[in-house]
């Protein structure tokens, strides 16, 4: 299973890698929602972990385009924020977001959430 990060903080993005890579998926990671974007039209992927808060484009844009993209309308998207405000949780569930999780996490939340979605949404492939 391949999952998409896009997130601009680079230690948290690359924390985030390190832990899923270290559960056995492929990670594609990106630094803002613009250029996971283009990884996801060009390389695919299975599963979306999306930062709320980016530069170019943000993760509730990053949403938008997947939920309204035919090929990656039925993936599992999970948005990590900063912010424990429950408007903005609201306001990406209405989206279409599948999961939030507020930023700090404990590895083993992101690993469990992450399977649990895996398994409630499988890839088509």
């Amino acid at each position: 299973m391949k999952i998409l990060i896009a997130d601009d903080d680079d230690e948290l993005r690359d924390l985030v890698e390190m832990i899923l890579s270290s559960a056995g998926y492929k990670v594609s990671a990106h630094p803002n929602g613009k250029k996971a974007w283009e990884a996801l039209k060009k390389d695919g992927a299975d599963l979306a972990v999306l930062d709320i808060n980016m530069p170019e484009m943000d993760g509730l844009e990053l949403l938008d385009l997947i939920r309204a993209d035919e090929r990656y309308k039925e993936m599992p998207v999970m948005l990590l924020t900063a912010r424990k405000g429950m408007s903005e949780r609201a306001q990406g569930l209405e989206r279409g977001a599948d999961d939030y999780l507020t930023k700090p996490f404990e590895n083993d939340e992101l690993i469990k959430r992450v399977k649990l979605l895996a398994q409630a949404y499988p890839p088509n492939s």
